[in-house]
């Protein structure tokens, strides 16, 4: 790994342990459903939820549908969140500290492979899903959610990069995991055939400025720009509310923020 891989990924742990993740993962859960029913879980199953965050989405959710399950994250801090939610549902889940892009299960241990926008975060994809690959067992699958490129949320992140630093050399966008194209191009060479469906999340709030407070005050990636932007803070602010407006489809003043992404389900041939 070079040592802008390992600088990159000390700073998505620092992001994404910024803010309060649990609050805004509530918003994506129906995500979480929907990337479980495309997978065919049956009660039994061993499981594994990459990039898993506060367990919220699929952790919770499969253990609850009579999985075994594993929540691994590169950010163990949004685990005090994710054991809280799984005593609240009553389900136990094992949760443990893992890099996407190495992580620490024997090959083929796992009936299924899942993750909600976590996978796509990992600098090298190729890595990432020769990972998610090789913990899969050969009856098996892999379930994943992503964020379209040209949708709200792709346009959001686009923005946000404007204002930061760029990822060192060798850090592949996220956002590519959003087109079947790039998955396709990924995934294949392993091995696997691809299915694919599209489909929208739908983000409510009573204005557009409380949901850019609330999504500054607990998304880790805003967290860290404001404190980092200092002064220009308030020009970010103006373009990712401008953004919200562009996709509002509420008429009424509230905001109704549709947030488009691609499911990708893959086996071996």
């Amino acid at each position: 790994m070079t040592d802008g891989a390992m600088m990159f990924k000390q700073r998505q742990r620092a992001t994404w342990s910024a803010g309060k993740w649990d609050r805004v993962a509530e918003l994506i859960v129906p995500v979480g459903q929907a990337v479980l029913a495309a997978a065919d879980l049956e009660p039994g199953m061993v499981v594994l939820d990459v990039g898993t965050g506060s367990g919220s989405t699929i952790s919770i959710p499969a253990a609850q549908m009579g999985a075994k399950v594993t929540g691994s994250d590169l950010t163990p801090e949004l685990f005090d969140d994710a054991r809280r939610r799984a005593v609240e549902a009553g389900v136990e889940v094992d949760w443990v500290e893992a890099d996407a892009e190495a992580l620490p299960f024997p090959d083929n241990a796992f009936d299924r492979v899942f993750s909600t926008f976590g996978h796509m975060f990992a600098p090298r994809h190729a890595v990432a899903a020769s990972e998610m690959a090789r913990v899969c067992r050969p009856d098996g699958q892999i379930t994943t959610s992503t964020w379209a490129p040209e949708g709200s949320t792709g346009t959001m992140f686009k923005t946000l990069a404007k204002y930061l630093p760029p990822p060192p050399d060798g850090v592949e966008s996220p956002l590519a995991w959003g087109t079947e194209d790039h998955a396709r191009e990924i995934y294949e060479p392993l091995g696997l055939e691809l299915r694919f469906s599209h489909d929208t999340n739908y983000v409510e709030f009573p204005s557009a400025s409380e949901q850019m407070a609330f999504m500054s005050e607990n998304f880790g990636p805003l967290v860290m720009a404001r404190a980092a932007l200092g002064d220009r803070w308030p020009e970010l602010e103006a373009d990712l509310m401008a953004t919200t407006e562009e996709w509002n489809e509420a008429t009424d003043g509230s905001v109704r923020f549709p947030q488009q992404y691609l499911i990708t389900v893959a086996r071996f041939k």
